[in-house]
């Protein structure tokens, strides 16, 4: 019974972190079509306002869920205002131009704090379930994750700006004609986006070591999340990140934590070839 617990929680836990690496990703391609590779590095930055903030004395909820979204929500609106907005369309560009920018932020981290790990240590302590030991913070995650959801939900189903967006991502043209304009909508869409990033990277920062170098580690599992999970946002995100995420919890509980990362890899390739047009293109059509 102890042990069926500790799984489960390490299942939910395993979705809400594909959750939250995917949703500013999810954001940014799924609505605007635009392919950011510096999608790591973005939360590698919410990650590092993170610490910052905690080592100026701020709280460490207050700069998690406030300082760090914020921050990278900034940079990302100067990207877009400087960058993004001129290769709107142009794919191959658009790569090129973020890959470019992920070096940039690599370079710039590491000449602002060194190339040493940094890191804060997780506010909420473990308890003991019988005989295994699970770790409080895996809690927080999850609520956040959930909370997360039902907040994009809300936003894009329930409220005016939610819907412009939607209209304008879908025929940009009619919302220019309605007396909206496409350009400020996507730079709050692109901020927005990257806000999430940054949220993500700062709830993580405290479960691992950071080094300028960790958006690597998270921009292969957000892009295998959102394009598995298809053309819509959150039903997209949520049954993707389930999928996969039950998928490598049970082979790294059976085997072990490396052949649970293959298996989740392994798992989107199939799924990938079975469902070219994601889960969403197949089930759960015209959901959200």
């Amino acid at each position: 019974m102890d042990l069926s617990f500790v799984i489960l929680v390490e299942m939910l836990y395993a979705v809400a972190s594909l959750i939250l690496i995917g949703a500013g990703l999810a954001v940014v391609f799924g609505m605007m079509k635009v392919i950011n590779l510096a999608h790591g590095e973005f939360m590698m930055m919410g990650g590092y306002a993170t610490i910052t903030a905690v080592g100026l004395g701020v709280n460490v909820f207050v700069a998690m869920l406030i300082i760090a979204p914020l921050i990278v929500g900034l940079i990302g609106l100067v990207v877009e205002r400087l960058v993004i907005r001129h290769l709107y369309g142009r794919l191959v560009d658009t790569m090129l131009a973020t890959w470019g920018l992920s070096l940039f932020f690599i370079g710039l981290t590491t000449m602002i704090f060194g190339n040493t790990t940094t890191g804060i240590s997780t506010p909420i302590p473990g308890f003991a379930v019988g005989g295994y030991q699970i770790n409080g913070y895996n809690f927080f995650i999850i609520v956040v994750a959930v909370l997360l959801l039902i907040g994009i939900l809300a936003v894009l189903k329930t409220t005016r700006a939610g819907l412009i967006a939607r209209g304008a991502m879908q025929r940009a043209d009619m919302a220019a004609t309605l007396g909206y304009s496409p350009d400020r909508i996507y730079m709050a869409t692109f901020f927005c986006g990257s806000a999430l990033s940054g949220l993500a990277g700062a709830v993580l920062a405290p479960l691992v070591g950071l080094v300028p170098t960790s958006g690597g580690a998270y921009i292969a599992k957000a892009f295998i999340t959102v394009i598995a999970g298809g053309p819509s946002l959150v039903a997209g995100l949520l049954s993707s990140a389930g999928v996969f995420g039950v998928v490598s919890q049970v082979f790294t509980f059976a085997i072990s934590p490396v052949i649970g990362e293959v298996a989740l890899l392994i798992a989107a390739v199939i799924l990938l070839r079975l469902l070219p047009q994601g889960i969403t293109g197949r089930f759960f059509k015209g959901k959200l």
